[in-house]
């Protein structure tokens, strides 16, 4: 049984914050259902990662960045066209000095 996106996401930011980041809701969805964005803001290196869910042709549920760039202004274009497509879209903010995304699924690397 999954986790409604709700309680996954206040245990996302959870983990961010007892990791010595801070991490908000920026954009809320669907309480049962709604799909996930996480962008994380790295201050040492003034860069952004969007990360966003996926499934691999086996079945895995991995996390996956979507967008090849680390300019947050280009990922923030991203999340809007995102949320057009899917108005029940979240979006997490991370803001940690060292980068960190603190998901504990399998993340590909970009």
């Amino acid at each position: 049984m999954l986790l409604s996106t709700d309680i996954w996401v206040g245990a996302l930011i959870r983990r961010a914050e007892l990791g010595g980041a801070f991490a908000v809701v920026a954009r809320k969805g669907d309480p049962r259902a709604g799909a996930v964005l996480v962008k994380v803001l790295n201050r040492a290196d003034r860069t952004a990662r969007l990360y966003a869910e996926a499934t691999r042709l086996d079945g895995e549920r991995v996390w996956m960045q979507p967008a090849a760039t680390t300019e947050e202004p280009d990922l923030d274009a991203y999340v809007d066209r995102a949320v057009r497509r899917d108005p029940d879209l979240w979006l997490v903010e991370i803001d940690d000095r060292d980068g960190r995304h603190f998901l504990t699924e399998a993340v590909e690397k970009g």
